[in-house]
């Protein structure tokens, strides 16, 4: 059994095995499942749509073409987004847009109140002041219900780019931390923030929402 978004290494190795056979069907498989977010980790580092949709193109032909070196030190899905990051920055060099990691991960944008959490000084650096409310009193149906998914998916809307990424690929595919890491390109104290600045977000977003008619 496998962590929760982790894949098997039997079950990169049949995929393989399958693309190498010339399984048309599994390569529509991946692209169904990888189109979306291969767009939107290319669009992070070029100037159009347009653009990005070349880049992932060229990035399935990479991946084609280096299925038979794929040697499973790393997640299937975790190389093929490396090499989306790798052509998409390469071509953002070209198009003279090469962009810092601050402007792409929101770095000095403040999503929350520095209030809400321990400062530098304080016994546990970054956590919670006090805890948030606790949700686990709100019906289900209005916890899972559309109305709360729309209000997640505008906090999602509402972030940098980099953070949105990380936390789809955390909290809703249920990537590692490790895969996250090797996919984008980033340090783990990166991720780190990013999630949690992305977690907070939602938070926020759906606080008043989710309070909404609860007795306090």
């Amino acid at each position: 059994m496998t962590e929760r978004g982790t894949i098997a290494p039997s079950e990169d190795a049949a995929t393989v095995e399958r693309l190498l056979a010339g399984d048309e069907m599994a390569f529509m498989m991946l692209v169904d499942q990888h189109q979306p977010a291969m767009l939107r980790l290319a669009q992070m580092y070029v100037s159009s749509g347009a653009v990005a949709e070349e880049v992932v193109q060229e990035a399935w032909i990479g991946i084609l073409k280096g299925l038979a070196a794929f040697e499973g030190r790393s997640s299937l899905r975790t190389w093929m987004y490396k090499i989306v990051t790798n052509v998409a920055k390469t071509r953002g060099v070209r198009e003279g847009r090469s962009l810092p990691f601050s402007a792409l991960a929101g770095e000095h944008d403040d999503p929350v109140d520095p209030s809400w959490f321990q400062g530098p000084e304080d016994p546990f650096p970054g956590g919670w002041r006090t805890f948030p409310d606790d949700w686990r009193g709100v019906p289900e149906d209005r916890l899972l219900g559309q109305e709360t998914m729309d209000h997640i998916s505008s906090a999602l809307d509402g972030m940098p780019a980099m953070q949105a990424e990380v936390v789809r690929l955390r909290d809703v595919q249920g990537w590692s931390s490790e895969e996250v890491c090797n996919a984008l390109d980033l340090s783990e104290t990166n991720q780190r923030v990013l999630l949690h600045r992305g977690r907070s977000r939602i938070r926020r977003e759906l606080g008043d929402y989710l309070s909404e008619g609860r007795d306090r």
